[in-house]
């Protein structure tokens, strides 16, 4: 059979949730049946019921239905019989609650219990006996005992029949209280003559189905005749009883009476309830009809009890009444505390509002005696809120701190509203668990200790403590050294902190003089998650000790040198002869200083001021002193243990230096002072001479590669070494060449260490460069270029006369300047050398007297140094001009000398025009000498000096 479900779920504000559902199912069923999906019913997923330690919480003895937390669906768990759980009441159900926590929830659950046709109707007796009196008239009724069928509704008692009754007839009445009462009638007259025992069955039949029944048998005795039935006084006695009411108490008295007399006049009471527990609680006396409590009455059992109860004479004839028992409550029941769910252990995190337990008060009294108030210690940060009906749920009213209350105990109390007030508490014991919300605290906001220098390393200086309120791991400290650095250096060097008990040990030893305090910081953390920390500064104090003993300063003391100081003979007491100056590197009484003299003779001339270090006269000097004496002075700092240290002053009592020269020239000098000596003058004499033999090997390999190149150029057949002098100016503007530069040109064809390539002139006059061109002239000449070609026109023609200066032009005698000439000479690749006649070549310029040889070589030497120094600058596009140009002078300001070439210093012109050769000579022997007194007014400029004309110059001086 199917179960049906009701599902019924509120929210209260709170934070818990509650819910109700509704199951029906029919009884008898067999064990592990489904009774339906309550985790689909309430729209939970099986992991919550899990999660949440889902559990069956019932007031009841026995569990009839278990939950299946995996699947989430409610099974019976045991046979339940509706008759033995409910009884007669309709309808049956079983109450419980199904509780999860993680969040706190509960649901109540109601599983309704059907009935099914499983008990037939049954009579007490199963043999009754009536004494009939033969006399009795038609229409008597005889009062039947009913049958019961614990089941209820249509499974229940519907019908009753009474086979062979040929002179009774069965007649049924229904109650109000839905019981039937059944009576048998008379219907014909009796005659014992005939038949004086009768045998009936009565038959009670049910509606279920299968449809059951059961069967009583009639036995009927008849009687000699008795005409009046017993009568009862009122068809319905009512009464009221206090429960707990002691055993014997009289509850009532029914009165019956008979109209007839002797034996059929006495009348015998009877209680003919059947199936309930009415015989256990009442009995009734017999002869006087006086209901009496036979055992203890609770009104939580029944409130009220139905009593019915039978009179019959001695002739069989009978009467009957119901006597309606109230059973009145009293206060007799404490409130019941059921703790539904509770947790141990709360986080002191928790937020307000946090349900901690549920509870259930249960108090089986009723009206004011089941009213129940429920309340908490004071002073707890708790308190107790009522959910639904007898629900009540302790949450957290306010923060908690487990540093100030580890662990609570608290007492619900409930009363009721009885007279007298009766109550019930429970006490709960409630841990709070840590939370790690407390930071280390250090037992001081700052720390100093001391540590004497000269410590061994590792030496514990001093501990610092930090105490953390939290607990467990949560209040583990853990103690770390702060990166910083003490000048410049980590601190990490100087100490160390352990990190289990904040012990500092000194890492290094520590020197006073070095270091005097120096301060870091040492972190405290604890072991939560996240871990909380705090620091405190730490300084520590180097004390002084007395490891440093005094250093003189004056006199100072050197190996094999006297320090002496003069005394004149006529020195007064008290002469000041010379001063002790000594320090001492401690502090404090270490460095106090104190000075004496070693070994003071009885007639003393000298005593040492004890503070000052002052050496003075104590007596007059006399002849007996000797000139030289030696003072031992030793100072001594005042530490402990003191240290000292000692100087010898050489004093010489003397009026003059010559008096004790003799003396002090004795003096010997230290061996080991002599040997120091020695060995440093061996060594400067080693270093002396490796560095001249350096210097001298580097100036000669200078010396050698200048002369090879010189000796290369010289070799060279330098076929031009045309010199501008540095005044030199066109005044006409007519040349190519502005006036303000001043250059030097080298241009060869027969060079064999040339870098120069020359390539065809472009039609913008520019000289293109092949920079590629390192090679030597061996293997430029295996190549056929534009110069191998007779007619080429880079091959340079002989000069003519037909670029030349008029004579108010041309720079002479007369000019401003007597510019120094010398010879050019142009040699083609050919080897035929041009000229432009005798003058030219002889020099037809201004020359005071020819130059010699001597000087024709000295220019020569001169421009080959120009050359060397220029072939060594030559960058693209200059053309290998002196850098000492302006840089924006390029090969298009030179002038194109390839027809007619001007002479320095001379008046010739150089033409390639053989028809003009002779003409230009004659005009140039002419005009060559220019009058005698310009000549002797006049005197050449000096061509300018390289460093190897110079040198060319001074040998011919020595000459």
């Amino acid at each position: 059979m199917a179960a049906y479900a009701l599902v019924f779920i509120c929210f209260f504000p709170i934070g818990q949730i509650y819910g109700q559902i509704s199951y029906t199912i029919p009884e008898e069923m067999a064990k592990g049946t489904l009774v339906g999906n309550i985790a689909n019913d309430l729209g939970l997923q099986p992991k919550r019921l899990e999660s949440g330690k889902a559990r069956i919480y019932t007031r009841e003895n026995g569990e009839y239905i278990e939950l299946n937390r995996e699947r989430g669906i409610l099974l019976v768990k045991d046979r339940i019989d509706r008759e033995a759980l409910c009884k007669q009441t309709t309808p049956c159900a079983l109450h419980f609650q199904i509780i999860l926590e993680n969040p706190m929830e509960f649901y109540t659950v109601t599983v309704q219990i059907t009935d099914v046709n499983d008990n037939a109707p049954k009579f007490e007796e199963s043999e009754i006996e009536f004494k009939i009196s033969e006399s009795a008239t038609t229409g008597a009724k005889f009062v039947l005992e009913r049958a019961a069928d614990l089941d209820v509704g249509i499974n229940g008692l519907k019908n009753y029949e009474l086979n062979r009754a040929d002179n009774f007839a069965l007649k049924v009445h229904n109650n109000a209280d839905g019981n039937k009462n059944i009576e048998m009638v008379l219907q014909k007259p009796l005659d014992r003559e005939k038949e004086e025992q009768i045998a009936l069955v009565l038959t009670a039949v049910d509606g279920g189905e299968p449809q059951m029944s059961g069967t009583m048998l009639i036995r009927i005795t008849v009687l000699d005749a008795n005409d009046n039935a017993p009568v009862f006084t009122q068809p319905t006695y009512k009464t009221m009883v206090t429960e707990n009411s002691p055993k014997g108490t009289v509850v009532a008295t029914v009165t019956a009476t008979d109209a007839d007399q002797g034996s059929n006049s006495k009348i015998t009471y009877t209680i003919t309830n059947t199936l309930d527990d009415v015989r256990k609680l009442f009995k009734i006396n017999k002869e006087t009809g006086d209901v009496i409590l036979n055992d203890n009455i609770d009104f939580e059992e029944s409130k009220i009890y139905q009593i019915n109860v039978r009179a019959s004479d001695e002739g069989g004839l009978t009467d009957s009444c119901k006597l309606i028992v109230d059973v009145q409550d009293i206060n007799d029941n404490k409130p019941e505390i059921n703790i539904m769910s509770k947790s141990t252990v709360i986080s002191e995190d928790a937020k307000i509002n946090t349900i901690v337990t549920m509870i259930n008060i249960e108090d089986k009294d009723s009206g004011d005696n089941g009213n129940v108030r429920c309340y908490i210690s004071d002073h707890v940060p708790f308190v107790l809120k009522s959910s639904t009906n007898n629900f009540f749920s302790l949450v957290t009213d306010s923060e908690l701190d487990r540093e100030l209350a580890s662990q609570y105990n608290i007492t619900v109390s409930c009363s009721d509203e009885g007279v007298p007030s009766l109550s019930s508490s429970v006490t709960l014991t409630l841990q709070i668990s840590d939370v790690n919300d407390n930071a280390p605290v250090f037992e001081r906001s700052s720390y100093e200790a001391y540590i004497v220098e000269n410590n061994t390393p590792g030496l514990s200086v001093f501990t610092v403590k930090a105490r953390d309120a939290d607990w467990n791991q949560n209040a583990r400290v853990s103690y770390i050294l702060e990166d910083s650095s003490v000048n410049g250096v980590p601190v990490s060097s100087y100490v160390s902190v352990s990190a289990d008990s904040g012990v500092i040990h000194a890492v290094r030893s520590f020197d006073y003089e070095q270091i005097k305090d120096f301060q870091f910081r040492v972190k405290a953390q604890d072991g939560g998650s996240p871990p909380l920390s705090s620091n405190v500064t730490v300084k520590i104090l180097i004390q002084d000790q007395n490891d440093n003993p005094p250093q003189v300063l004056y006199p100072v003391q050197t190996g094999g040198s006297v320090v002496g100081e003069m005394v004149p003979r006529s020195a007064d007491v008290g002469y000041l002869v010379s001063k002790v100056v000594a320090v001492d590197v401690d502090s404090g009484q270490n460095a106090w200083l104190s000075y004496k003299l070693q070994k003071v003779p009885d007639r003393a001339l000298f005593e040492v001021g004890l503070q000052n270090g002052e050496i003075r006269t104590i007596r007059q000097v006399t002849d007996k002193d000797p000139v030289n004496q030696k003072l031992t002075v030793i100072v001594e700092d005042n530490g402990q243990p003191s240290r000292s240290a000692t100087v010898i002053v050489n004093v010489a009592v003397a009026d003059s230096f010559s008096e004790v020269l003799s003396e002090f020239t004795d003096f010997k000098h230290d061996k080991e002072y002599n040997d120091n000596l020695t060995f440093y003058l061996v060594l400067a004499l080693a270093v002396v001479s490796f560095l001249f033999i350096t210097c001298l090997v580097v100036i000669i390999s200078v010396k050698i590669y200048r002369w090879r190149q010189s000796r290369i150029l010289y070799h060279s057949g330098l076929p031009v070494i045309p010199y501008f002098p540095p005044s030199y100016s066109d005044t006409l503007g007519t040349g190519t060449l502005p006036h303000v530069y001043n250059y030097e040109v080298c241009r060869t064809t027969d060079s064999r260490k040339s870098d120069c390539k020359f390539g065809t002139l472009g039609p913008q006059n520019v000289l293109l460069m092949d920079t590629s061109s390192s090679g030597t002239m061996q293997r430029l000449q295996s190549k056929k270029t534009i110069l191998d070609e007779p007619d080429s026109p880079l091959e340079q023609k002989p000069p003519n006369n037909d670029w030349r200066f008029t004579q108010g032009q041309r720079p002479g005698p007369s000019g401003p300047h007597m510019p120094y000439g010398t010879h050019i000479r142009w040699t083609p690749k050919n080897g035929k050398r041009a000229t432009g006649g005798p003058e030219v070549a002889m020099g037809t310029g201004p020359w005071p007297q020819p130059p010699t040889e001597a000087e024709q070589l000295q220019a020569l030497m001169a421009a080959a140094n120009e050359v060397s120094e220029a072939t060594a600058t030559l960058g693209p596009g200059t053309m290998g001009l002196s850098t000492r140009y302006s840089p924006q002078f390029t090969l298009q300001h030179v002038p194109d000398y390839r027809q007619n070439v001007y002479i320095p210093g001379s008046t010739a012109t150089l033409t390639s025009n053989p028809q003009q050769q002779q003409a230009t000579a004659q005009q140039a022997t002419q005009q060559a000498l220019p009058p005698p007194q310009a000549t002797a007014q006049v005197e050449p400029p000096k061509a300018a000096q390289t460093p190897a004309s110079k040198k060319k110059s001074a040998k011919k001086e020595k000459k």
